[in-house]
């Protein structure tokens, strides 16, 4: 962990180990017109850079994790100390914790948390080996439960936060040959939502955006891919010929509404980020109330009495 000796001076509030923080948070009413300190995992490239861009080009302060700190160091250099680079494993518990308090003792609170970091594994559930299910559960769920953990009594102290966790279309529905990459973003989703219930008291919000496919890297350069079987030849072909691969959105686009959606007074707790989202969801979530409504005197059957 790279250890950065600087402290913001302010009100004094506690961090989880009783050391003091700033307890400036606006007023509710006021908390959108202000400038916010974020936390960002996965800052080099995709969806966090392009945050953590449109956060420091309005004036807000970001700490940004990256496993290689040269690859934000651009930032870094025009940003200067409004951006404090944190090189994180997310799969790392310990420093998990230590990059959060790191960026809440530098800036001296925390506003927004992104949970951005993670990857896509390609391979049918056949294909998959007990190494690359762990691994794609390892950062894509337990990554984003360290780093929320990490951050909840720092929110909680101040008595306001918000928790972006970076789902997908893929935490809602599900389609070949990402079965196991499904399998972490349903597991965030259900997570996320019972904290959003958990924490509302404390004036902690909780945020799921839930993109379609975008112009990133996510299936190349930083997906892994389970070896083949060539019985399952047909089904990659057709699940590569899906229509939204063919109309990826643009990730610059995101930066005015992830925007939105952090100086929201009542930002939602799920939302989609491009356009072919909603009609998956649609056409998802009616097959599934026909089919239960088809089956209903089955289940009443099973209920018993």
């Amino acid at each position: 962990m790279r250890v950065v000796q600087r402290r913001v001076e302010g009100a004094p509030g506690r961090l989880p180990d009783g050391r003091a923080l700033d307890r400036g948070d606006p007023h509710p009413d006021e908390r959108n017109t202000v400038s916010k300190v974020w936390f960002i995992t996965g800052a080099s490239k995709g969806f966090g850079r392009e945050w953590a861009e449109a956060a420091l080009e309005r004036g807000d302060r970001v700490a940004g994790t990256a496993r290689n700190l040269d690859d934000v160091a651009g930032l870094v250099e025009q940003y200067g100390d409004a951006f404090l680079p944190l090189q994180l494993d997310v799969t790392d518990r310990a420093a998990d914790i230590a990059a959060v308090q790191e960026a809440a003792e530098t800036f001296g609170r925390l506003d927004v948390v992104v949970n951005n970091a993670g990857y896509g594994h390609f391979g049918m559930v056949e294909e998959i080996s007990e190494t690359e299910a762990r691994g794609q559960l390892e950062t894509n769920l337990f990554g984003a439960l360290w780093v929320t953990q990490a951050a909840l009594p720092i929110m909680r102290e101040q008595g306001s936060g918000h928790i972006v966790q970076v789902s997908s279309i893929g935490g809602i529905s599900a389609f070949p040959t990402v079965g196991i990459y499904h399998a972490s973003k349903w597991a965030l989703e259900g997570i996320s939502q019972s904290l959003a219930q958990e924490v509302a008291g404390f004036g902690i919000h909780v945020t799921l955006v839930e993109p379609g496919g975008f112009s990133t890297d996510w299936s190349g350069p930083s997906a892994s891919r389970s070896d083949e079987l060539e019985e399952y030849a047909e089904v990659r072909e057709a699940a590569s010929k899906r229509p939204s691969a063919a109309d990826p959105g643009d990730p610059k686009a995101t930066r005015g509404a992830i925007l939105k959606v952090v100086d929201a007074e009542q930002p939602p707790l799920r939302i989609f980020f491009g356009k072919a989202p909603l009609g998956i969801a649609t056409k998802d979530y009616e097959s599934r109330l026909a089919t239960w409504n088809e089956w209903q005197s089955v289940s009443v059957e099973a209920h018993g009495g």
